[in-house]
């Protein structure tokens, strides 16, 4: 990667085998805060190239895998310094690309290398080969490196939801290959680099590109895992080109996180109105786990909703991402855009009331830029699209309930399972959290405020397949290799 004399422009391009490789068309990545200014260009990678950089990996595979996990800690332990001591540049190039506040973007480089830590600290417990004497003799049960992992990351979090690919992958003993979302493919690429600069030539490599880069990704037989985080109908995509080589596959997909707020909560308190709001709102509502919809018992709904409102309107602040005053960004990009205003305008011609939340900081860049106010739905049906969709924006419905059990079922009729948050008295908040189908529940608190990177983290039907975070999120980069000793090589029900 390089940067232009004058800063401004990033230009990136693919990395194989340890070096760049220039590419014969680049695309542009405008800044949504203004679509006029360029940040910077990133490569369409070509086929070829994707093939080269496969078999890079493939190669460099059969000798990575042998370094010993001490090695491969104290490489990533100054990958995790370099990322460090550059992390101003690196939020400030996040901020332009992507839209995000600045204090949101420390905020990903936060969540990113306290997950690194986590896994250098864990891994070489986590894969710690134990062996077993036992009345039949010995067992020895290591974790061996699986391969070559094309790992693909999206959007909306681009630095954090790749290194909880890269790093596990690497620690364990594979090599990969990162394919940046061409909507934020800027400040993800210059982490991947950093962390590239410290292993051999081809352990890590870079790609870009469109459809046919992601096919030969998910289909190349010398991949042998994929590591996918993104939408679920993007996910169908890249099973079907897997199914023929029968990879293995850890796939974080949608969710329509569900919070709820029971008979028992304290509409009055104002720290946790606040928390429910930026777990609403936080990367304007582009988060995987925010809260997407939240039900209300009937009783306290009216003051519910009159708390939430003054909540929204101190905490959200829309302006520039580098105005310290900011506290919620535009969307990403134009297509996210037009979706998240198509389900509020669906919901308001099927009767429901939109409120527009906090305060505009400048209305000229507001109407600039991929600006959203962000909005409260009210009056909405159980099962208009606003609620039953995954928005991925700014925006959310509130809707009334009467008891545990109907609210319970409207959370596990979604086709999702990601995240999930019960808010009021702790044994009544566990109780009900206990029913839900969530591969995360969090009490009192919801999305990135209630994440802990020390336990996996993943979803329920077709929020995805297999866990990342935690010591699971290290091992899910490893086959399970068994090899027995056993004391008496005849087995006694078999005749002479």
């Amino acid at each position: 990667m390089t940067i232009q004399a004058d800063k401004e422009t990033i230009i990136v391009e693919a990395f194989i085998n340890g070096q760049n490789v220039k590419s014969l068309s680049q695309l542009a990545k405008e800044n949504p805060t203004n679509p006029t200014e360029i940040v910077g260009y990133f490569p369409v990678t070509t086929k070829e190239q994707a093939v080269e950089a496969i078999e890079a990996a493939a190669g460099a595979f059969k000798t990575w895998k042998h370094t010993s996990i001490d090695e491969r800690i104290i490489m990533m332990r100054r990958a995790i310094e370099k990322i460090r001591a550059a992390e101003n540049e690196i939020v400030h190039l996040l901020s332009r690309e992507h839209g995000k506040p600045l204090y949101d973007a420390h905020g990903e480089i936060y969540v990113s290398l306290m997950w690194m830590e986590f896994a250098c600290n864990e891994a070489k417990s986590a894969l710690q080969e134990e062996i077993k004497e036992h009345e039949n003799g010995k067992t020895i049960l290591s974790h061996d490196p699986i391969g070559v992992v094309a790992a693909i990351s999206p959007w909306n979090y681009p630095i954090a939801l790749s290194t909880i690919k890269i790093a596990p992958a690497l620690l364990a003993g594979n090599t990969i290959l990162l394919k940046p979302s061409p909507f934020a493919p800027l400040a993800a690429a210059k982490v991947a680099e950093i962390i590239a600069s410290e292993f051999p030539a081809g352990v890590i490599n870079i790609v870009h590109g469109d459809a046919d880069v992601g096919v030969e990704l998910t289909s190349n037989p010398l991949v042998t895992k994929i590591a996918f985080t993104g939408g679920t109908a993007t996910a169908k995509h890249i099973i079907k080109a897997a199914a023929e080589t029968i990879k293995d596959m850890t796939l974080e997909l949608g969710g329509n996180d569900a919070a709820i707020f029971l008979e028992s909560f304290d509409v009055h308190d104002e720290r946790a109105m606040r928390r429910i709001v930026i777990s609403n709102f936080l990367t304007a509502g582009q988060i995987c786990m925010i809260a997407k919809r939240i039900y209300v018992h009937r009783s306290i709904y009216d003051d519910f909703v009159e708390k939430y409102i003054e909540a929204a309107n101190r905490w959200i602040r829309i302006g520039d991402p580098f105005d310290s005053n900011t506290t919620v960004g535009p969307v990403n990009n134009l297509k996210q855009k037009n979706y998240v205003q198509g389900l509020v305008e669906d919901a308001q011609k099927r009767g429901a009331k939109v409120i527009h939340l906090g305060q505009i900081l400048d209305q000229k860049l507001f109407e600039q830029g991929y600006y959203l106010q962000p909005t409260l739905v009210l009056g909405c049906d159980y099962h208009d699209p606003i609620v039953v969709e995954e928005q991925f924006g700014p925006t959310v419905p509130i809707l009334p309930f009467d008891d545990e059990e109907q609210v319970i079922n409207l959370h596990n009729e979604s086709i999702y399972g990601l995240t999930s948050s019960v808010w009021g008295k702790e044994e009544d908040a566990i109780s009900v959290a206990r029913q839900l189908e969530a591969g995360t529940t969090m009490i009192n608190t919801a999305a990135v405020q209630g994440l802990d990177v020390r336990f996996p983290f993943g979803g329920f039907k077709q929020s995805g397949i297999g866990r990342e975070y935690g010591v699971e999120g290290i091992r899910t980069y490893t086959e399970s290799h068994v090899i027995n000793v056993p004391k008496t090589l005849d087995l006694p029900y078999i005749p002479e």
